[in-house]
């Protein structure tokens, strides 16, 4: 046993995701209110958030060569 359990995984997850969206949300609204065409704007802005969300919620390596594999 390595001392981790299930529920310390669980609740150090980073919340990356969320996060993403709602940056994409807000930047695909913003567009689409100042372009008047939110309908093609705010899914953009979603595949944006989507496409941010692995950068957000990247987590910092400890320097012991596992990743997140401990």
């Amino acid at each position: 046993m390595n001392g981790h359990n299930k529920n310390d995984r669980k609740n150090n997850r980073s919340n990356g995701l969320p996060i993403g969206l709602g940056i994409g949300i807000a930047i695909g609204t913003a567009v689409g209110a100042a372009t008047r065409n939110i309908g093609t704007w705010l899914p953009v802005g979603l595949c944006i958030g989507l496409a941010l969300a692995p950068a957000l919620g990247h987590k910092e390596d400890d320097g012991n060569g596992l990743g997140d594999e401990q």
